[in-house]
């Protein structure tokens, strides 16, 4: 039993998926999509979920800073819903404000080149998220 986190872009998907004993998160992979079409990040999280025996995703919603919501934590909120309908698991959300600029201060400490920093803050974005649920959880 695993959880993983999700950190939504508009051109990709952050994963992050939680150790057996739910205490750890670690980033996992980055998957790309066009922005629109679900069924491409559905394909892979079909055996990813499976694979792990996922139990609870965790989904960044990304609000503004006076904490309303915009444009992107409505397309949070609808992709929630669609992998509600899709994996009948429950998923909750989580403020994520400054996540990336979280996981990219990380990497900059680090001294990632900018090139690969790219390649993996959405990853080190869902690990936060799913960081912050896991010690909500375990209070």
């Amino acid at each position: 039993m695993r959880c993983l986190g999700l950190d939504l872009g508009t051109r990709t998907l952050g994963l992050a998926m939680s150790d057996k004993s739910n205490m750890i998160a670690s980033p996992y992979k980055v998957l790309r999509w066009d922005g629109e079409d679900y069924e491409l990040l559905f394909k892979d999280l079909d055996s990813i979920i499976n694979d792990n025996s996922i139990t609870d995703l965790v989904l960044g919603l990304p609000k503004n800073m006076n904490n309303t919501l915009g444009f992107a934590a409505e397309r949070s909120l609808k992709f929630k819903s669609a992998l509600e309908k899709r994996y009948k698991l429950k998923v909750t959300l989580i403020d994520e404000r400054l996540s990336t600029v979280e996981a990219t201060n990380y990497l900059l400490e680090a001294d990632v080149s900018r090139k690969k920093r790219k390649k993996v803050v959405d990853g080190i974005a869902a690990s936060i998220i799913l960081d912050t649920y896991l010690k909500m959880k375990g209070e």
